[in-house]
């Protein structure tokens, strides 16, 4: 065997230790890219869901205004009420 023939076989058997070393690299990037897309879908969610809280806590706002004015004339209603019965 002349030293072309061993230098590449050392060669091939460092290629073919690199490539196996490297394999897994492929099955992570795609993670990665799977990863990407969740949290781009997670991070949109959290926006759709932030949006609805805000929408949610002005309804809120705007049903706690309505309770109390019911709540001021009933008060008034049940006072005249009683006034009207002599109590």
């Amino acid at each position: 065997m002349s030293r072309l023939d061993v230098a590449a076989e050392r060669f091939s058997k460092i290629l073919e230790t690199v490539e196996q070393a490297t394999a897994p690299l492929a099955g992570l990037r795609a993670a990665e890219a799977d990863g990407r897309a969740k949290i781009a879908e997670l991070e949109e969610e959290r926006d759709r869901l932030l949006g609805r809280i805000a929408s949610l806590e002005e309804e809120n706002r705007a049903l706690a205004g309505i309770t109390e004015e019911v709540e001021g004339r009933l008060d008034g209603a049940i006072s005249e009420i009683r006034t009207a019965l002599g109590r």
